[in-house]
């Protein structure tokens, strides 16, 4: 494990994964992000240097791993919006592998930017939330050059406990915005299911238990259902991280001429929770919006 590790977001999932990869014997030298406190902190706990440049990243580190919220930010960090300040200076022979769920267009031309300086990409998208961060069994579809792919397989089966190759950049984002678009839908049906049942004064336990034998079953069920019945809504996948995603699916729907209403009605439900000051609590607190009584809408001024 010669390779040293640098990571770029290290919000939830980017700071237990550095974690994870320093417990598994990696040098994981360099850690940023725009909340300087946050890389601080979990610079103190590896033994990183929190680097007050994203250049600085690159200089320290072989491998550097990317966990930011969106487009934007994706294409900030790589010197797409403006010069300045970026991931790309001096980066021959570096590799970047990237892990937010963002439009895949982006992908396409970070990898493009890259390849002009001379480093590599890899999509490394996951499917998965802070808990497998930690312990290393993430699900990964990876997307870019199979070489790339084949170079940091070693350092991703650290982080993971299945993966897959998926294709040439901007084919996993493709993936992982349909498993999104689709885990969306499926949490919107079963607060509505939930809110249903316990305006009916079904017992809730006994109404997910008969959904778990039933083709009303999913993954939304078992993580999401008791939450969703117990009003624990403690953040693993933020609702405003929820509207985000479904977004990425919708516009990738609109440019094929596709109409995909239950995706557009989960995402006005996430979107509305953003409007309503919920947007940072788990996509399972959009039982709010569903269980009568709970949730008292702004009023519009």
């Amino acid at each position: 494990m010669t390779e040293k590790i640098g990571f770029v977001g290290v919000g939830r999932m980017g700071a237990n994964m550095a974690r994870r990869l320093k417990d598994v014997g990696y040098s994981v030298v360099a850690v940023y992000d725009v909340r300087t406190e946050s890389a601080r902190s979990l610079a103190q706990d590896i033994g990183a240097e929190a680097c007050t440049s994203l250049a600085r990243v690159t200089e320290l580190a072989d491998i550097i791993f990317t966990v930011v919220t969106d487009d934007n930010a994706m294409r900030r960090i790589y010197g797409l919006l403006k010069k300045g300040d970026n991931l790309l200076s001096n980066a021959k022979g570096k590799v970047f592998v990237n892990c937010a769920t963002i439009s895949p267009r982006v992908h396409i031309e970070v990898e493009k930017a890259a390849k002009k300086a001379g480093a590599q990409t890899l999509e490394g998208c996951m499917a998965s939330s802070i808990t497998q961060a930690r312990e290393g069994t993430l699900y990964l579809m990876c997307g870019g050059d199979p070489a790339t792919f084949e170079r940091v397989k070693p350092t991703l089966e650290k982080l993971s406990s299945s993966m897959r190759y998926i294709g040439k950049s901007g084919q996993a984002a493709n993936v992982k915005a349909l498993v999104n678009m689709v885990m969306n839908i499926n949490t919107a049906a079963l607060a509505e299911g939930l809110g249903l049942g316990a305006a009916l004064k079904l017992d809730l336990g006994m109404l997910r238990e008969v959904f778990s034998q039933t083709g009303a079953n999913s993954r939304v069920l078992q993580t999401d259902g008791e939450d969703m019945q117990n009003r624990e809504h403690s953040c693993f996948f933020s609702a405003a991280h929820a509207a985000k995603d479904s977004g990425i699916a919708l516009a990738l729907a609109k440019e094929l001429g596709l109409n995909l209403p239950l995706a557009a009605a989960a995402k006005k439900q996430y979107d509305r929770m953003v409007k309503e000051a919920l947007g940072e609590l788990d996509k399972s607190g959009i039982a709010e919006l569903t269980f009568k009584g709970r949730h008292k809408s702004k009023k519009k001024k």
